[in-house]
């Protein structure tokens, strides 16, 4: 039999702490919170995005051609001309278009309560973002792409379907995964105690039996999704002792192909499921990135807060007109940005298009140059990100540096120029992405 997806996360986390600790130091325990030495050294200086080799296709890439393809399945294959006169005629298509629409708008009927002009205005508030969320995948599961939200209901019965085949080892995922991150750091420090008592003491009676209404059990471990699976699995079984529930622990009643060690260190080994964050790829035409409000899945406060920040901001500015410090223009800045989790970036390529990312405010620019080059046609050519002041954003140590510390947080409009030997390229993004402006 194959091993289970449950088995290969633990494996794979067991690989991973072997390859990072073993022999490149002093080795500590995977759920240490020491962080690990850094053994990268410092990037060599240069005024232009020199790409890897690279030796296949990257995975934004795949993604956004499987998409294109997806959506062109039994239509008629038509080549798109991306020249700056079409896209022309495309915005003022667009433009005739829109303007039909408000006319008709203004003569046709209106809502006729306040939940109709609710609705209609809610319509109208998302077609003006600039995207419609923040998407992510999760390839232990499944090739989704879905929100957070959605995300969290998946995982949660993706581990319980799998608790027939691994009982102990997912019964430690749901506890990391289903339930609030306080409560489940207290459930496993009480249940790895459970576990350390029986296997330090075993002949001790008073270790293998736990009274279910006892207000600790109550409040730290049962309060807690997967704890009693994860209890189950270890060899305890339900029993009423004078009258309350117990339960009692016992070597025979331990799952098969398990161990109180394995489970041990399982309970210490495991971690959230991780998600990993989808570019939402877009390719658009200039009349497409006049939408540049974000949706509330980019900020880390509620959309409540953020308009009784901003009104509040507002209020202060207004009673208080005087010239400010840098250092106050930079307090001010840093409030701003730390209001986002992520970040929407736009390249404008020479053609008149627009290719559109998103991104964690944490991740570096190299991610972003690695980005953009496995969307073009000449993936090893040598190109650069202008920012609207004119340099170029690719000198020495900025690659390494995060969007929060660049503060390309939340939008950034890059111009997109090829330099060096690769100035006289035309061709700028693969025409399986090309296809995507049509879908808009």
């Amino acid at each position: 039999m194959a091993p289970s997806k449950i088995k290969n996360f633990f494996a794979k986390k067991k690989a991973e702490a072997k390859l990072k600790f073993g022999g490149a130091g002093p080795g500590r325990k995977l759920n240490s919170t020491t962080p690990a030495p850094s053994s990268s050294s410092k990037p060599a200086q240069r005024d232009v995005y020199v790409p890897p080799k690279r030796s296949e296709i990257s995975a934004e890439a795949k993604v956004a051609a499987a998409a294109a393809l997806a959506r062109f399945e039994g239509k008629d294959k038509k080549e798109f001309n991306t020249s700056l006169a079409a896209i022309r005629a495309q915005v003022r298509k667009e433009l005739e278009a829109e303007k039909r629409a408000k006319e008709e708008t203004g003569t046709g009927d209106q809502p006729q309560n306040a939940e109709e002009r609710h609705d209609a205005e809610a319509v109208e508030v998302k077609k003006d973002y600039a995207v419609q969320g923040v998407y992510f995948r999760c390839p232990m599961i499944s090739e989704e792409v879905l929100p957070r939200k959605e995300w969290k209901v998946k995982i949660k019965e993706f581990l319980y379907e799998q608790l027939a085949l691994d009982r102990g080892l997912t019964a430690c995922l749901i506890i990391y995964n289903c339930n609030p991150k306080d409560k489940a750091e207290v459930c496993i420090e009480t249940l790895t105690k459970c576990i350390e008592n029986i296997i330090n003491h075993p002949n001790e009676e008073k270790y293998k039996k736990l009274r279910m209404t006892n207000r600790m059990f109550c409040d730290k471990i049962k309060v807690c999704d997967g704890s009693l699976e994860f209890l189950h699995a270890a060899g305890f079984a339900e029993i009423e002792l004078d009258g309350e529930p117990h339960l009692i622990w016992s070597e025979d009643n331990i799952d098969p192909d398990c161990s109180l060690e394995v489970l041990l260190e399982a309970l210490k080994a495991a971690e959230p499921i991780q998600l990993e964050l989808d570019r939402n790829l877009q390719v658009l035409l200039p009349s497409q990135v006049k939408r540049t409000n974000l949706p509330p899945d980019f900020f880390r406060i509620s959309p409540e807060e953020l308009k009784r920040e901003q009104q509040l901001r507002t209020e202060a500015i207004e009673q208080a007109q005087i010239l400010k410090t840098k250092a106050m223009r930079e307090k001010e800045e840093l409030r701003t940005i730390n209001r986002y989790r992520f970040s929407l970036l736009r390249v404008r390529f020479p053609n008149g298009v627009y290719l559109q990312g998103t991104f964690n405010v944490y991740e570096k620019l190299s991610q972003v140059y690695e980005f953009v080059q496995s969307c073009l046609m000449h993936e090893s050519a040598e190109f650069s990100l202008i920012a609207p002041g004119g340099q170029k954003v690719s000198h020495g140590d900025e690659l390494e540096k995060t969007l929060y510390d660049l503060r390309l947080v939340p939008t950034m409009v890059f111009n997109f120029s090829y330099e060096n030997e690769s100035k006289g390229l035309a061709d700028y993004l693969k025409e399986e992405l090309m296809l995507l402006i049509q879908s808009f």
